[in-house]
């Protein structure tokens, strides 16, 4: 899990970071029984990912070489250079 850097990147953090308060708004205003509140912060969680896949189109994300498949490698023992 530490050699892949998921998520290590500008598009990701700015997406989980709008995200993120969104759901605190949402959350605070569902406590204080405001429905119209409520979904203003759904509204921002939704513009977190938008914003975030935007970011990741433009450039910003994860390289498309970076995705590639490792499900070959799962099988093969480890060998020991001794």
């Amino acid at each position: 899990m530490a050699g892949n850097s998921h998520g290590h990147t500008l598009a990701a953090w700015t997406g989980v970071s709008i995200a993120f308060i969104g759901f605190c708004v949402a959350g605070a205003f569902m406590v204080m029984a405001k429905p119209v509140g409520f979904w203003a912060g759904m509204a921002v969680v939704l513009i977190g990912g938008i914003v975030g896949w935007i970011m990741s189109a433009m450039g910003m994300g994860m390289p498309k070489d970076r995705h590639k498949d490792r499900s070959g490698s799962l099988g093969e023992p480890a060998h020991a250079d001794s």
